[in-house]
């Protein structure tokens, strides 16, 4: 069963229409031509792949950020939040996570607290992996509230092939760390906003697993730390 699920992931709800034009896309191109039908089944695959939704083992140790998104660190620099959220013009610590098309594109929640605030602006779609993507393009941003009185934001940006964000995350509502909270079609960045003084555990390049690899420590020094399957 392990194995038809490493090869076989769960799918996303919000892809299953995505899946049904494709593969409906498919089943015409194989009655054109049959080299057609099999690039469009190779598509169709990668469709599957694209809104695939695997558990992740999230850390439970008090005070861990972990990374929203799957992909690659892209930008580690100080920058001011989103307005609207509440944050000041002082600068934060953001660190931007840039997810390929080929990376699970579900994003999930990095700290435990409840949403105050969610903005919306539209945008442009340069790609986002230019550091001006954060405030040119179509974005989606969050603020959580931590226990400990601080606070984060996440921010979804859309990219050059991205049109369409996706965030069911409301304020009022309570999430815990590594919860999927949205998800962007196709291929974006997410930008984390630390508390001040929180230092990245994480450096420019480094494969980011949403929900499980440890972004910063609201703590200080880390202790082992035990997960759970979400």
């Amino acid at each position: 069963m392990n194995l038809v699920k490493s090869v076989l992931p769960p799918m996303h709800p919000e892809g299953r229409k995505f899946l049904a034009i494709f593969a409906g896309v498919t089943v015409v191109a194989f009655l054109v031509w049959h080299v057609l039908g099999w690039v469009a089944l190779g598509l169709t695959v990668w469709c599957y792949y694209f809104f695939r939704d695997p558990p992740r083992a999230v850390p439970l140790t008090e005070g861990l950020i972990v990374s929203p998104a799957d992909g690659v660190v892209s930008l580690i620099e100080p920058a001011t939040p989103p307005e609207g959220l509440g944050f000041g013009p002082e600068p934060l610590t953001r660190v931007s996570v840039f997810m390929s098309v080929f990376n699970c594109h579900v994003n999930r929640t990095p700290a435990e607290g409840q949403v105050s605030a969610v903005v919306y602006r539209p945008g442009k779609f340069v790609s986002a992996s230019f550091d001006k993507a954060s405030e040119d393009n179509e974005r989606n941003a969050l603020r959580i509230d931590l226990a400990d009185g601080r606070s984060i934001a996440v921010v979804q940006i859309a990219g050059l092939i991205a049109r369409r964000i996706v965030c069911w995350a409301k304020p009022g509502l309570t999430l815990r760390r590594g919860e999927r909270f949205g998800l962007i079609r196709f291929g974006s960045r997410l930008d984390v906003y630390l508390p001040p003084g929180v230092v990245p555990l994480v450096s420019l390049g480094q494969t980011m697993v949403a929900g499980e690899t440890v972004l910063a420590s609201l703590t200080g020094p880390q202790t082992p730390a035990t997960f759970r399957q979400d």
